[in-house]
């Protein structure tokens, strides 16, 4: 048995590696990064219920994202201008969410039913996506190998009115005030929960702002890596204070490390077995799942029973 002195977590070292390498291969089959998924397992089975918490799931998506990036950029579908007004947006929505997860959010109870409110968002979507096909749900089901110019973005401009770029012979535009509205909520969410924001704000973009999944992945992923950065160095500045007081606000860089090395593996696993497994069989195994942590969030908080 390993323990991690940060968060008090007493568990075998390969437990946090594999549970990330199983989670993140199977829910990114999906098209789900496996973030909501470690925070519930950190809770209900590691016991580590403070704040320090969703520091550390933050810690997963520094380590386990990059190599998805580099993927889109070097594909040519890494849409800057939306990366930015993203990253604009959620930055200081999610500074805002780390003192709120602290002041409001530091007992377990009402975390947990924050939690099970975010979890059941991703579950109304996984639904929708299932049953009744919708393009929200398509940005998580496809997937690009090739390298063709068509797939290449073009004439890429930001400016404070608009988000402007061409793409497969078409010209769109979205409004930059718009984005920034979005990712700043997302981030006020993604800082709070710690999961930096992409499983929501991915569907919205493609559903509601009608811009093509090809070019909103990495834009997406771009902006949750960046304010998953952030975040992490935010909870660990801010830590000393809180200690203070008593309460551990500290990412635990071992056990964080530790989910983002596996997460990081699991997501190579998922992306080479994504074309072998239906993906809709996966999301239908991972709503039961979310269902199942719902359930048990809300009876603890409402019923006070667990399970």
């Amino acid at each position: 048995m390993t323990t991690f002195p940060i968060s008090g977590v007493e568990t075998y070292w390969w437990l946090p590696l594999l549970t990330a390498v199983v989670v993140s291969s199977f829910t990114s089959i999906g098209g789900l990064s496996g973030a909501f998924f470690l925070l519930p397992f950190q809770m209900t089975v590691l016991g580590f219920t403070g704040p320090g918490v969703s520091a550390t799931n933050l810690l997963f998506n520094v380590i386990a994202i990059p190599s998805g990036v580099f993927r889109y950029i070097r594909e040519g579908r890494m849409l800057w201008s939306l990366t930015i007004a993203i990253i604009l947006g959620t930055l200081p929505g999610v500074l805002a969410g780390v003192f709120i997860r602290i002041q409001l959010f530091s007992d377990p109870r009402l975390f947990k039913l924050f939690v099970a409110g975010v979890l059941a968002y991703i579950a109304s979507r996984l639904i929708k996506d299932i049953f009744m096909h919708s393009h929200a749900g398509a940005w998580e089901r496809e997937e690009v190998d090739t390298m063709d110019d068509e797939f290449i973005v073009k004439d890429d401009s930001l400016t404070l009115k608009w988000i402007s770029f061409n793409f497969q012979g078409q010209h769109y535009q979205v409004s930059s005030l718009a984005v920034f509205s979005l990712s700043l909520v997302v981030g006020v969410i993604g800082g709070v929960y710690g999961i930096g924001g992409g499983a929501i704000i991915a569907p919205f973009l493609v559903a509601v702002f009608k811009l093509p999944v090809h070019t909103i992945a990495g834009a997406s992923l771009m902006g949750t890596f960046i304010t998953s950065f952030v975040g992490v160095i935010f909870y660990a500045w801010v830590a000393p204070h809180f200690a203070a007081n008593g309460l551990n606000v500290q990412p635990d860089w071992g056990l964080g490390a530790l989910f983002g090395i596996g997460g990081a593996i699991g997501m190579y696993m998922g992306a080479r077995m994504q074309r072998y497994i239906k993906a809709d069989l996966i999301k239908k195994v991972i709503l039961v799942c979310l269902a199942v942590v719902v359930v048990k969030y809300l009876g603890e908080f409402f019923l006070n029973f667990e399970f």
